[in-house]
C-alpha cells in the first residue's frame, strides 16, 4: 500500500507522522504542501472521501489564516468559495494529510492512523 503523504517539512506535527509512516514501514509519496498546494479538485474529492466537514480541513492554527480572519469569515462562504480559498495557498490547509485506498486522513493521531493505515 501506498500512501500520498502531503506535509509541511518545518511542521513538526508532520515530522512526527512521517517518523511514524517509516517507523511502520509504510510506503508513501511526499508531497511540500508549500511547494504543491491541493488543487480545488483534489480538495473536493478528500472532504468528501474523509466525510469530515470542509472546516476541519483549514489550518486554524496557522498566521495566514488569523491574518485572513478566518475565523469570522468562513460561516459566511459557501463550500465552494471555501475550496477555492484552500486551493490558494497550502499554509491554509490543515497537516499532514494522508490519502490511501479511499481514506482520508487529516493532522495526525497516531491511533487514527494505525486503524486506517495498518
Amino acid at each position: 500500500m501506498s500512501v500520498l503523504f502531503i506535509c509541511y517539512p518545518k511542521c513538526t506535527t508532520c515530522k512526527k507522522a512521517q517518523a511514524w509512516l517509516d517507523e511502520h514501514q509504510i510506503s508513501y509519496d511526499l508531497r511540500n504542501i508549500k511547494e504543491q498546494n491541493p488543487t480545488e479538485d483534489e480538495l473536493a474529492g478528500w472532504v468528501k472521501e474523509s466525510g469530515l466537514p470542509i472546516k476541519r480541513f483549514f489550518n486554524t492554527s496557522g498566521l495566514l489564516y488569523k491574518e485572513l480572519k478566518l475565523r469570522e469569515r468562513l460561516p459566511g462562504m459557501t463550500e465552494e468559495e471555501q475550496l477555492k480559498l484552500l486551493a490558494t495557498d497550502g499554509m491554509l490547509v490543515k497537516r499532514p494529510i494522508a490519502v490511501s485506498g479511499g481514506r482520508v486522513l487529516v493532522g495526525f493521531k497516531a491511533a487514527d492512523w494505525e486503524s486506517a493505515l495498518l
